[in-house]
Order: C-alpha cells, then sequence, then structure tokens
C-alpha cells in the first residue's frame, strides 16, 4: 500500500466511524505511529480531516456529510450541556424552530413542557419526540426526506417556512467559521437555512467546538446574524472571544 492509498484508507475510516485515533490507524495499517500522524497532516492540509490530540476526525465538504448515526455517537455529553444551555435562551418566545441534526434534537427534548409552544421543524426526529406534548403544537416542514439525516428540504419547504414569523430559531451547521461564516455541504439545505435566517426575530446557534474553523461548500448565514452562539469549553477563550467580537454572546459550557 502507498502513501495515496494508506492516505485515502485513513480518510474512510474517518467518515465510517466518526473518528480515529493514531494508534488504531497504525495497527490498521501496519505502520508507525509516526508516519500516520505525518499523514494525517498532509490530510489536514488538504481538508479532508482535522487533528486532534491522539486522533483526527473528518471534514464534512459538498460531497460527504456524516450521518445522524455518527452524530448520536461523538461529542454527546458536550451536546448534551449545549442543548440545556441553549434552552436557557428561550425567554418569553412562543413560537420556535429547531433545526436537523443531534444537537437540535437534544435542545428539543430539554425544551419545557410547562409552558405553550409552537415548534417548526424540518427533522423528522424533532417532531417525533414533541409530538406527544400536550402543550407542545407542532408544524413539521413538507418536502423531500433525506435519508442521513430524516429532515425535509426543498421549495415546499422553504415556501412553508418563508410565510412564518418565528420568535427564536435554534440553527446547526456543518461548519462556522469567522471568515466564511455558517456553512453546509448541500446548497437546498444551505437555503433552507438561509430562509429560517430571514424568518426569525432572534437566532441562536448550537454547536461542539468542532465545528469552528470548518468552512463547507454552501454558505447560508453570516456570525454577525447571531444572536448568540452556544458551544462547549473546547472551544478556546480567546477564540470565542474573537466570535463575540463580531457581534454574538458566546455561551462556552
Amino acid at each position: 500500500m502507498n502513501a495515496e492509498e494508506r492516505r485515502r484508507r485513513m480518510v474512510e475510516l474517518a467518515r465510517r466511524a466518526g473518528s480515529v485515533e493514531v494508534p488504531t490507524l497504525a495497527a490498521e495499517l501496519a505502520v508507525s505511529k509516526e508516519t500516520v500522524r505525518r499523514d494525517l497532516g498532509v490530510l489536514e492540509e488538504h481538508g479532508l480531516v482535522r487533528r486532534t490530540h491522539g486522533g483526527a476526525y473528518p471534514v464534512e465538504s459538498a460531497g460527504y456529510e456524516t450521518t445522524l448515526d455518527v452524530r448520536r455517537t461523538q461529542h454527546v455529553p458536550q451536546k448534551s450541556r449545549i442543548a440545556a444551555a441553549a434552552v436557557d435562551l428561550l425567554d418569553g418566545a412562543e413560537t420556535v424552530f429547531v433545526d436537523e441534526g443531534f444537537t437540535p434534537r437534544l435542545i428539543a427534548e430539554a425544551l419545557p413542557r410547562d409552558r405553550d409552544l409552537t415548534v417548526v421543524t424540518a427533522s423528522l426526529g424533532v417532531a417525533s419526540v414533541l409530538a406527544d406534548r400536550d402543550r407542545t403544537s407542532v408544524l413539521l416542514l413538507g418536502g423531500q426526506v433525506r435519508g442521513g439525516t430524516m429532515a425535509t428540504i426543498g421549495h415546499w419547504a422553504v415556501r412553508m417556512l418563508s410565510t412564518f414569523v418565528i420568535d427564536l430559531a435554534y440553527v446547526g451547521a456543518n461548519g462556522i467559521s469567522r471568515e466564511h461564516g455558517l456553512t453546509t455541504p448541500d446548497p437546498v439545505v444551505g437555503e433552507l437555512k438561509a430562509q429560517i435566517v430571514r424568518s426569525a426575530r432572534r437566532r441562536v446557534f448550537a454547536g461542539v467546538h468542532t465545528k469552528f474553523g470548518s468552512v463547507s461548500f454552501s454558505r447560508f448565514a453570516e456570525v454577525a446574524d447571531f444572536g448568540a452562539i452556544v458551544t462547549d469549553t473546547g472551544l478556546s477563550a480567546s477564540e470565542a472571544a474573537r466570535y463575540a467580537y463580531l457581534g454574538p454572546q458566546v455561551i462556552r459550557v
């Protein structure tokens, strides 16, 4: 196996598992840990992975996006804390949008049961979490269902969403950067998210630290479009301050 084949295999393993560790790759590929680290450095330079302490995780792009099943296994304690902190920002909102994804689903689960809420979502998972609540009315956007995320997309969903004025939107993204804003691999998904940003009076981005600095294909919002960013302490205080300088309150939990 030459270096190109080895690196291609590393990317495949990272995408399949959601993340990889240096010792595991070294054993799998029968090479030294130093070779793995060097290969991961090359892959990071090409924008295919991002390195962590002891390993790496795949970077989402126009041609690759992690599935909901993979997201359910990654950074779960951090995502639970982020969801709880995001719900603390609900204040007096009566109409709420909850995006697709695992962290938004945790937000949906954490929404209060003791008050009247109308929740708009494109996510079948979010809708199923909230459907049996007595004081929560759920509006599921129509459209084509994406199998990987179990969420609706397309012009039907965008058109329906464009008729609403929403008090608060909890929005996710595949990447967020100070230079390129919030991005997602699929332009059709980006169109729906852009409409969310236009339809909501307040917007909160909720996502783990690994999304920061990542850039995907389709940009749908600027950092300044958000009143708050909720993430975990894996985002350094200094980097959080740089995002806060652009306008939003940055909450690290």
